[in-house]
């Protein structure tokens, strides 16, 4: 298999509802997009790198200057056997996981696609659909909140995240169940919490919480394993998961009882897969976390979704709940069951809406492979 092209652009998308998190609030996203062709075959990636290096040290503009300059060159240069051999070609450039992932996701569409079968088989996915949960952020009022949850719950999602920080946790999952005792009902701290507040995090047990995801340091697995033998509630860990060897670490280190994969953060899928894979032989359960994707990367989730071991229901909720036009179709939905089918056709199984792509585009780059000679 060998890249004729490679199309980077930046979208701005406004989201339908403004999202919260202990990060700070967000109401657009500026979006990398990568755009692959191959031998008459087209696909596409999409870099989940923020606007700012909160979430991770990445940020678009990062991952612009990266994947120009470094890794779309190399992929360019390439005779790639399929999705699986991309990490090989990029290794040499350390970190920029976020980066990387756009373009090797869209290699595994078009190997997909040149043979004709779908992604998630592919990937090894077993599951003809998946279970659905959703992220909630932090709100104005807890009243906005419980507006919010009832309008979920009603949807049919099977699992409720709440996003919390110190000030914004035990009134509000209180308050939840007491409305909803017996909902399945996580949080999430994004790192916001530390060695001081473990008393604090202790009292979460009350609540049985399906988990409590990422409570400490960002980068931390040590203090995360203190806390795991203080509460009964099961640790999640996510931004300190970013390829196989940490959470073989994480694992023995008894730092978490389940793991989030997002295949952006762990540097694409076959990193993704390789963690599922060492969770699913130490018997730890793992789900799919989201960015805050258009369908481009959110068909990607589903597709990573259907593989055995993602025994949770994930973040991968319909294209609605965030934005007023989604840029593929048909748009992602989820039936009243709070389930996503995973789609049966070649590839990602959505068709992208170029369209509206180049209306939200507002800066572009194409590279282009060298004439290759022939003996």
């Amino acid at each position: 298999m060998n890249i004729d092209a490679i199309h980077m652009r930046e979208i701005n998308m406004p989201l339908a509802y403004p999202f919260e998190t202990s990060f700070g609030l967000t109401t657009g996203r500026r979006i990398l997009l990568i755009e692959i062709e191959s031998e008459g075959l087209t696909a596409w990636g999409e870099c989940v790198a923020g606007e700012h290096p909160y979430f991770s040290d990445e940020m678009i503009d990062t991952a612009w200057i990266i994947t120009e300059t470094e890794l779309a060159p190399k992929l360019l240069e390439a005779d790639l056997e399929g999705g699986g051999s991309v990490p090989d070609v990029l290794k040499q450039v350390r970190g920029h996981r976020m980066a990387k992932a756009a373009l090797e996701n869209a290699v595994w569409d078009l190997e997909a696609q040149a043979e004709r079968v779908p992604l998630a088989e592919l990937l090894g996915g077993t599951r003809k659909v998946i279970p659905c949960g959703v992220s909630i952020g932090i709100q104005p009022s807890l009243e906005q909140l419980m507006d919010k949850i009832e309008t979920e719950v009603e949807a049919g999602y099977q699992r409720i995240k709440l996003k919390c920080k110190p000030g914004w946790d035990n009134h509000i999952f209180e308050a939840v169940r007491k409305r909803w005792p017996e909902i399945m009902l996580s949080c999430d701290a994004n790192s916001a919490y530390r060695m001081k507040d473990f008393d604090h995090i202790a009292t979460w047990d009350q609540f049985k919480l399906l988990m409590a995801e990422q409570p400490l340091w960002y980068d931390d697995f040590y203090f995360h394993s203190m806390l795991q033998k203080r509460i009964k509630t099961p640790i999640c860990l996510d931004e300190s998961i970013r390829n196989r060897r940490d959470a073989l670490a994480a694992i023995d280190m008894e730092s978490c009882q389940i793991i989030n994969i997002k295949v952006g953060r762990v540097g694409g899928f076959s990193e993704a897969i390789a963690v599922h894979n060492v969770a699913e032989e130490r018997g730890v359960p793992v789900w799919c976390g989201g960015m805050l994707e258009t369908g481009i990367g959110r068909a990607h989730n589903i597709a990573l979704s259907s593989l055995p071991n993602f025994l949770l229901p994930g973040d991968v909720s319909a294209s609605a709940r965030y934005w007023a036009q989604d840029i593929i179709e048909p748009e992602v939905t989820v039936s009243k069951k709070g389930e996503i089918t995973v789609p049966t056709g070649a590839g990602s199984g959505f068709a992208v809406l170029r369209e509206r792509i180049e209306d939200l585009t507002v800066r572009r780059q194409t590279l282009r492979a060298k004439a290759r000679v022939t003996a």
